[in-house]
């Protein structure tokens, strides 16, 4: 149950604190107070879609709280799964709009997304305005409140991981439904492609140690000068001893020198280690030497290997590894292509399997559908009897059609306002007012299935007026006794229900509006029924019109 809204720099309104009651809670005042912003602040901390405009003027942000107080198991369940929890059963929302654009949101304290307000928002309350009415008008959206009804989320979601893997296979299936023509070219591109890939034989990491190898053979003469000069220092000429000559016959002397000092043992090893290190030194750079001289012709190789790379590169993929994944992907494919039959086959096989698992769970859900939709259509009847519409005959019709994301049905509510018309589509019979008590009586009726704990009417009142009005408040007020109900309304016989009564005005100070929401007494109920029933100038007879409604309403 929602029990506060704190609203902050939201248009008109600069600072408020509204607390609402169970029961029905009546919004009421003149046209621009602010109704409609304390509904949009509402929507705003539920997550939905709210832009900068909504911030007051001259103001830097804008910030919206709702308190929420013995929530459900439901709620409670759903907020551990969004890793958070409500204890004691209170639930705390907030967002921060700024002029910046930055949302800040809060879910007790904790910080939150905006998506995470609107998955727990659906949970907590149901928001019904003047636009829903023209729901009514759309066929395409009647099957929705059969669903409600039904509770047929289980249903249909098995039914839609049927229906979407069916729509994968067709998918699939078209795809392998190519021309012969075009099936035969594009075996031949891909053996083409798959032998030249092959040829090559593509080893991953080949380009950059050929590009390595080509550096090096660029620059063989000046390598060869600076192992030259390693050599020489290593293994000097015939006029110059190099270091393992002068290396040598210092470990040899060592040796001689270590028969009289053992100590010198450990030396001497060490001497004859480094002398072996050294000479396995000069071997490879001997080696390096000629490796450099044994192939004359290799940069020419290497220019080559590498240009055949680069142009397979620009046509399979930027590395070797991606040009090998593509010799895998196309192999398989060719592969494909060529069971052509075998695996047509199998895809029609496997398709007819799907389709006849979709249709028979969507036949499976249209019976309970159309069961449910009987029971609808009476309580609908029922509940717009009582809102004095009693002539109305209220008829689904159902026509099958293609499989689609809700099966095989397609529905329509048709009404029939007057004895003896035969029922036509809600478009073309009902007017604002009956359309409005028609959409009420829906709500009603669907209210039974709901799970929220809080339904807002926003204006849902338009086109109605005297007693109808009257049998609208009396059904609200009904419906408050299950649930929490927050009405704005233009209607004093509607008015006249609430057990929690706010009233909204605003000022002019300095040439900026202010918005205040005030809670009625008694006698400033009287008062402001007394003005919805006779405007501005309350008369002593519009005053006696708004007890007489009071008492009749308690």
């Amino acid at each position: 149950m929602l029990t506060n809204l704190y609203i902050e720099n939201i248009a008109v309104i600069e600072k408020t604190n509204i607390d609402f009651t169970r029961g029905l809670n009546i919004l009421t005042g003149e046209t621009g107070a602010g109704k409609s912003i304390v509904i949009d602040s509402i929507n705003a901390v539920l997550g939905k879609r709210s832009s900068r405009g909504l911030i007051r003027s001259g103001a830097d942000a804008a910030f919206v709280s709702a308190t929420f107080e013995d929530v459900s198991e439901l709620v409670q369940k759903k907020l551990m799964s969004m890793g958070f929890s409500a204890e004691d059963g209170t639930l705390i929302l907030s967002r921060e709009l700024s002029v910046s654009g930055k949302n800040t949101c809060r879910i007790n304290s904790r910080p939150a997304t905006v998506s995470a307000l609107k998955d727990i928002g659906e949970y907590l309350v149901n928001i019904h305005g003047q636009n829903d009415n023209l729901e009514l008008m759309n066929p395409a959206l009647h099957i929705v409140y059969i669903d409600a009804l039904a509770q047929m989320g289980e249903k249909l979601s098995a039914y839609r991981r049927l229906y979407r893997e069916l729509k994968a296979v067709e998918e699939e299936l078209s795809s392998a439904d190519m021309d012969e023509a075009e099936r035969l070219s594009k075996i031949d591109l891909l053996t083409f492609q798959i032998q030249e890939l092959e040829d090559a034989e593509i080893t991953v990491g080949e380009y950059d140690a050929l590009t390595t190898e080509k550096e090096a053979l660029r620059n063989r003469e000046k390598i060869a000068k600076e192992l030259m000069c390693a050599r020489l220092a290593l293994d000097g000429d015939d006029e110059i001893d190099g270091a393992l000559r002068m290396l040598d016959d210092a470990s040899e002397s060592v040796i001689h020198a270590a028969r009289y000092l053992p100590d010198l043992e450990n030396s001497s090893d060490r001497l004859s280690s480094a002398l072996y290190e050294l000479q396995e030194i000069s071997r490879e750079l001997e080696q390096a030497m000629d490796d450099i001289d044994a192939n004359p012709g290799r940069l020419e190789e290497i220019e080559e290997r590498m240009d055949l790379l680069y142009r397979l590169r620009r046509k399979y993929g930027d590395s070797e590894e991606e040009m090998l994944a593509y010799l895998d992907n196309s192999k398989k494919e060719l592969k494909n292509l060529t069971d052509y039959a075998f695996n047509r086959e199998q895809l029609a096989l496997k398709r007819d399997d799907l389709y006849n698992k979709a249709y028979h769970s969507a036949k499976e859900i249209s019976a309970y559908r159309l069961e449910v939709a009987e029971r609808f259509r009476k309580d609908v009847e029922r509940e717009m009897a009582f809102l004095e519409m009693p002539n109305v005959r209220l008829e689904i019709s159902r026509e099958e059609v293609p499989l689609n994301t809700r099966g095989i049905d397609k529905l329509e509510f048709l009404i029939s306002t007057n004895p003896g018309e035969e029922p036509k589509p809600v478009s073309k019979i009902a007017s604002g007012g009956e359309l409005s008590r028609m959409m009420l009586a829906i709500k009603t009726v669907l209210s039974k299935a709901d799970f929220v704990e809080t339904l807002i009417f926003d204006e849902i009142d338009t086109g109605i007026s005297g007693s109808a009005a009257g049998r609208v408040g009396k059904k609200l007020k009904q419906l408050s006794a299950d649930c929490q109900a927050l009405c704005v309304t233009h209607q004093a016989q509607i008015a006249a229900f609430a057990d929690n009564h706010l009233f909204i005005s605003k000022s002019v100070h300095d040439d900026r509006t202010y918005t205040q929401v005030t809670p009625l007494d008694q006698e400033g109920r009287v008062r402001e029924l007394a003005r919805i029933v006779g405007g501005e100038t309350i008369t002593d007879s519009a005053l006696n019109h708004a007890r007489e409604l009071l008492r009749s309403s308690s």
